[in-house]
């Protein structure tokens, strides 16, 4: 399988979290923002990545966005198990996936973007890295009052996991996509020493579910304890 991402998309994090989970083989292929456009788009009719090509015999030929790419392995390769057996449950599982997905994942992508055009500048000031910010808070609108109004949705995000995440699951009494989505949304915030600090059963628990995952933390993690 390869999959085509942006190497710092949590988004394409979460695909990854549920390739390595269930211990499926897959390559990557990294893509330049703004120049992805003509790579996914003739094969997904998207603009977006992640973009998982299965290359499998019985299996579609692409399978677009992180929700879509892991009810497609779910099918593929039902164990381990990312849904739940309960049917309610499992609802509760997709709503807390898509609440993650459409709601904090993108606050986090603000914050995060935010936090590196100003003091997180040092933890890659090249040049390269900097263009990708510069392209990536003119695409979404990041600015002070963006991230201000982002990070208080983030806030209300940390506040219902304490009440789940510190000894136990957000559904039912395993792991489930719910854990996946929360874990690999919410980790750009890991280079971000303000919440590390504050929070540091949260960034147990995301380190604990990339071990459970096969995935390495994201780059520069231990930045955000310094």
């Amino acid at each position: 399988m390869l999959l085509l991402q942006f190497s710092t998309s949590h988004y394409c994090r979460k695909a990854r979290l549920a390739l390595g989970y269930k211990q499926i083989p897959y390559q990557v292929e990294n893509l330049t923002p703004g120049l992805h456009i003509f790579r996914v788009k003739p094969l997904s009719g998207k603009k977006t990545v992640p973009v998982l090509l299965p290359q499998q015999k019985n299996c579609p030929a692409v399978v677009a966005d992180s929700t879509e790419i892991i009810r497609f392995l779910e099918a593929y390769q039902p164990n381990p198990p990312l849904y739940l057996e309960d049917d309610l449950q499992q609802q509760e599982a997709l709503r807390l996936e898509d609440y993650f997905d459409e709601s904090i994942g993108t606050a986090a992508r603000f914050v995060y973007y935010q936090f590196r055009a100003n003091d997180g500048k040092q933890i890659d000031p090249s040049w390269m890295s900097q263009m990708v910010i510069a392209i990536v808070r003119s695409q979404y609108g990041i600015n002070a009052d963006s991230a201000k109004l982002a990070a208080q949705r983030i806030d209300e995000a940390i506040a219902m996991l304490s009440k789940f995440w510190q000894d136990g699951y957000l559904v039912g009494d395993r792991f489930s996509v719910a854990d996946l989505a929360a874990a690999a949304l919410l980790s750009p915030l890991g280079l971000i020493p303000t919440y590390r600090r504050d929070y540091p059963w949260l960034f147990e628990r995301i380190t604990e579910i990339h071990q459970l995952c096969h995935e390495p933390l994201p780059k520069n993690w231990e930045a955000g304890l310094k």
